[in-house]
């Protein structure tokens, strides 16, 4: 016989809460993240041992919003250099905020894609969902905070990571993040070569539609595959809230056969 409800709430919200207490004693770093305005799951869904054993050097960060994932590279890989990019002007000002005074972070206010150009992008007003591509039905019923988003066109610019990367100063182990709502195939056709040279990419999938036109969790599996990568799992995944229906995932690809990481990159 289970615990009558007005008991068992509130004992579940105090091993709730001494859960949290632990972890940030165990991670003092966490108050670090948290104060940046980042939550503790970001930081620990990255706080894996194969992760600090590669070494990275260098962090190619897409699709960053307001630097999310960079803050809490930075305070898991302190030594890594990072280059972020960020199509949406305020958010990039926020980013730019985040980290001023790094020496260790670079961010660029562009997006990027199979090629270079001007392209139409759909700012929501909760950021973190905006792309190229219009929302579906089913995104917002899975997370309550774009049912009421409004939509507003800007235009952004486009290039391609393989001719960004020229210019930019890479040094292995390279591990790359892609988080771009959509427009991941695009993004992947226009960073062939330098995907080659990363150990790691982690890249938002989607299992479903998220977004209208969008490619899903196969095509860019394919993508992956033929460029020398193999699937190894995920650090986070969305779930539909009626039934826990996995909706997206962030996708781990590993170089395959490589047992040491890449020592450098050759632009």
């Amino acid at each position: 016989m289970g615990l009558p409800s007005g008991v068992a709430r509130p004992l579940r919200f105090l091993a709730a809460r001494f859960h949290s207490l632990a972890m940030y004693a165990e991670n003092p770093v966490l108050l670090q993240v948290r104060r940046k305005g980042v939550t503790a799951n970001h930081y620990m869904s990255l706080k894996k041992q194969w992760i600090k054993n590669l070494g990275f050097r260098t962090v190619l960060d897409v699709g960053a919003n307001t630097g999310q994932f960079a803050v809490a590279v930075r305070a898991y890989l302190p030594e890594a250099q990072i280059y972020s990019f960020e199509p949406l002007p305020d958010c990039f000002q926020k980013l730019q905020s985040r980290f001023a005074g790094d020496r260790k972070f670079t961010a660029f206010n562009m997006g990027l894609g199979a090629e270079s150009g001007i392209v139409a992008f759909e700012r929501q007003d909760f950021t973190p969902a905006s792309s190229f591509l219009k929302l579906t039905a089913r995104y917002k019923d899975a997370l309550p905070a774009t049912q009421s988003s409004h939509a507003s066109a800007v235009q952004v610019r486009v290039q391609s990571l393989d001719e960004i990367a020229k210019e930019l100063d890479i040094s292995g182990p390279l591990l790359v993040k892609i988080d771009v709502q959509g427009f991941e195939d695009k993004v992947v056709a226009g960073a062939t070569e330098t995907l080659r040279h990363a150990s790691v990419v982690i890249i938002e999938l989607s299992f479903v539609e998220m977004y209208h036109g969008q490619p899903l969790f196969r095509q860019v599996y394919e993508q992956m595959v033929q460029l020398g990568f193999d699937y190894h799992g995920n650090l986070e995944q969305m779930e539909q809230p009626n039934d826990e229906r996995a909706l997206q995932a962030d996708c781990i690809f590993l170089r395959r056969g490589e047992e040491t990481p890449a020592s450098s990159v050759a632009n």
